[in-house]
């Protein structure tokens, strides 16, 4: 446990998946073809925390929706990569943007497509219900559940570790 607290102090940046992450991986198809998420209130108030405290941010997703993208933006989350059929481009992007190496990121994924990324960076975390060979290979299973407050496990833990969870920032939406 010692050796991921050190990497979560050392820890620039976050980088999340959204289905089986930020959802439970439930989607509802309207009539009209829109898909439709359910997103845990617990870890959006600690993504928006997070970016007020100007850690950058990013959402790499294969999936897309107006309403994802704007439930994010509000959020505060300014580089939110949807319809990404291969997330690295998206990465190197992000990266690029904001002077970061991988080391420096902590990304979490659920499934195969996030494996290659989740091999690469600094702190590689996923849900307790994440897919067997994501499990295998993360330095941090949270003991949540995709879609219950895993999100906010890894945030919390990493701004606490940091010491910037109980700031002036904390007590406001």
């Amino acid at each position: 446990m010692e050796l991921i607290h050190q990497k979560l102090k050392k820890a620039k940046a976050f980088i999340f998946d959204v289905d089986g992450v930020m959802t439970n991986g439930s989607v509802i198809g309207t009539e009209d073809g829109h898909f439709l998420r359910s997103f845990n209130i617990k870890d959006g108030y600690a993504i928006q925390h997070a970016t007020k405290l100007n850690y950058p941010m990013a959402i790499i997703s294969g999936g897309s929706s107006n309403g994802m993208n704007k439930r994010f933006e509000l959020l505060g989350v300014k580089d939110i990569y949807t319809g990404q059929k291969h997330k690295k481009a998206a990465f190197e992007e992000f990266l690029a943007k904001h002077k970061l190496t991988p080391e420096d990121i902590i990304y979490m994924g659920d499934d195969l497509p996030d494996y290659p990324l989740l091999k690469i960076v600094g702190v590689s975390c996923c849900p307790a219900d994440a897919a067997i060979d994501i499990l295998n290979i993360c330095d941090y299973i949270s003991p949540i559940k995709g879609g219950e407050g895993c999100v906010r496990d890894i945030i919390e833990k990493t701004l606490k570790l940091q010491e910037k969870w109980w700031v002036e920032e904390s007590f406001m939406w």
